[in-house]
């Protein structure tokens, strides 16, 4: 069966592959494409040794090796967590400020940074702190702006937060400007503070979660405060040409979240701040925002479009990049009217090498999943996942428009999740579904199906 791709207008794609200049550092990025964060879940775990947490592996590196020789101006780095036991998801990158600029780990992150940027695309790492949303399985109290415990989801239950002490303030800042350090000295373009998607910098942000009455909470200026002071200690320690972007939700953007009457505030204090580049994305644990069905989204194709309208009249030195729903090289071209760059997640775990494509003219969209896929968090998540691990086993990712290879994903998926209940919250289980259909694992990678 051919694959399914959006249908799109013809349109000249030159202006994707235009060059960007980001002004505060220097750094030019090859043209508009920036593959934006996923889960991989495949850097070391240990339950028992944090030390050997967290830790680029052979596979993880050989992911950003693919990505690298496909033509992506930016590639922008799963989340890289700054503690072994606060962590956004078992598998991930770990620099805490205890780790050493030498030794295996340092060696590693070397190696990543080595093979994502051999082709000319810069790597960008996203830093992260879970605040609310660790989940109570990898520890059960954890530090928020306030101390207001993130309602279970999914059947997923979340640690106990305190509010932050000064202390915890400092530890964070410190944890923020060490990873920076650590990853310019590794070779790293940039870092993008991760304030988006509910984590602790979007949870100081927004008046649902941060109800501080010190000079953290309050105004749209106190609820800032923690960036500005994050961004300032990043700056002072690494070089003037390392990108620092930001990431930031548009759920929070509604009410009791940063109302749009406050985005010219935050992004003043942006530019202020010399932040490169701010990524738009949208969500969280509690509303994720993705695959809504309201007609003007689907026509737009960009989730959060609305959301960017509002706030990119007040950036003008800062550059603009935006993830979520981009499919087809007309959306693409027409969003650059608005944006500097186009973020795309998923479809590079299915394509790793759409941008090359595009750009070439081999194809004008990315593939169409079944109906159901996209509007499914959950379900779209894991199969990036597991597409994720094909492409380090050199398979190629299985065809999400191919219905019998879904409805075999589908099966494998509802076994790991069984795998998972029996577990009982072991954090030995971890990881995204297993493939079982040969169909599906015995396509070599970089023979298109």
């Amino acid at each position: 069966m051919p694959v399914r791709r959006y249908d799109s207008a013809v349109v000249d794609v030159a202006p994707l592959g235009q060059p960007l200049k980001f002004e505060f550092s220097g750094k030019v990025a090859k043209n508009r494409f920036y593959k934006a964060s996923m889960a991989e879940d495949l850097a070391s775990w240990s339950v028992e040794n944090f030390e050997e947490r967290g830790i680029p592996t052979k596979e993880l590196i050989e992911l950003y090796r693919i990505w690298g020789e496909n033509e992506w101006g930016i590639i922008a780095t799963g989340n890289i967590d700054i503690e072994f036991d606060m962590l956004d998801l078992v598998g991930d990158g770990i620099i805490t400020p205890e780790c050493p600029f030498s030794g295996p780990r340092f060696e590693a992150f070397q190696e990543m940074a080595k093979v994502s940027k051999a082709n000319g695309s810069l790597i960008v790492a996203q830093v992260t702190h879970p605040g609310r949303q660790l989940a109570a399985r990898i520890r059960k109290d954890t530090i928020s702006a306030s101390a207001i415990q993130h309602p279970p989801k999914n059947g997923a239950e979340y640690a106990r937060p305190r509010e932050a002490t000064k202390e915890d303030i400092a530890r964070v800042i410190d944890g923020f400007a060490h990873a920076a350090e650590y990853l310019d000295k590794a070779g790293f373009d940039g870092i993008q503070l991760h304030g988006a998607h509910g984590y602790l910098i979007a949870q100081f942000l927004s008046e649902l979660s941060n109800q501080r009455t010190d000079e953290y909470g309050g105004s749209i200026s106190s609820r800032l405060r923690l960036v500005s002071e994050i961004a300032r200690e990043v700056k002072r320690r690494v070089r003037p040409d390392f990108i620092v972007g930001i990431k930031v939700n548009s759920v929070e953007f509604q009410e009791k979240g940063i109302k749009p009457a406050e985005a010219r505030i935050m992004c003043e204090t942006f530019q202020e701040l010399e932040f490169d580049y701010v990524e738009l994305s949208g969500g969280n644990h509690e509303e994720i925002g993705y695959g809504s069905k309201k007609e003007t989204t689907l026509k737009r194709e960009a989730y959060f479009l609305e959301f960017v309208r509002d706030i990119v009249p007040h950036l003008s030195r800062t550059k603009k990049f935006l993830t979520g729903g981009f499919r087809t090289t007309a959306a693409m071209v027409d969003a650059l009217a608005i944006l500097d760059g186009i973020g795309i997640a998923r479809p590079a775990a299915q394509e790793p090498r759409l941008a090359r494509d595009i750009l070439s003219g081999k194809v004008t969209s990315a593939i169409r999943p079944v109906d159901g896929i996209v509007n499914d968090v959950m379900l779209s998540a894991n199969t990036a996942g597991s597409q994720m691990a094909q492409i380090v086993r050199g398979q190629e990712p299985f065809d999400l428009s191919d219905e019998k290879a879904v409805e075999s994903y589908k099966a494998d998926l509802g076994t790991h999740f069984q795998k998972f209940a029996a577990a009982n919250g072991s954090l030995e289980f971890h990881g995204f579904p297993e493939l079982s259909s040969p169909n599906i694992t015995s396509h070599p990678y970089g023979v298109p199906y």
